[in-house]
């Protein structure tokens, strides 16, 4: 799916994600693991379309949370191992 974006937005995932990497590489010294990072990050990135009541949201939530989660884990074979070559 990655590749099927277009190159600005594949572009923009790839900074975004690599901060996070970078980040999450550090977690011995600020906290912010992989899963603390998605918890912060994943209600910014992604939402349901229209208004929805406090257990769909929660729902939703979580499968975004787990998604940046896997994201982040995993952003040097999904956006290219030189991945931290962006700092």
């Amino acid at each position: 799916l990655v590749n099927q974006l277009p190159e600005a937005n594949l572009i923009l995932l790839r900074h975004l994600f690599g901060v996070l990497h970078h980040i999450e590489q550090n977690s011995g010294v600020n906290q912010m693991n992989a899963f603390n990072l998605a918890l912060c990050i994943a209600p910014n990135m992604l939402w349901l379309p229209s208004p929805t009541g406090p257990e769909e949201e929660s729902q939703s939530t979580k499968k975004v949370a787990l998604l940046v989660q896997f994201l982040i884990e995993n952003s040097g074979e999904i956006f290219g191992g030189d991945i931290a070559s962006l700092f």
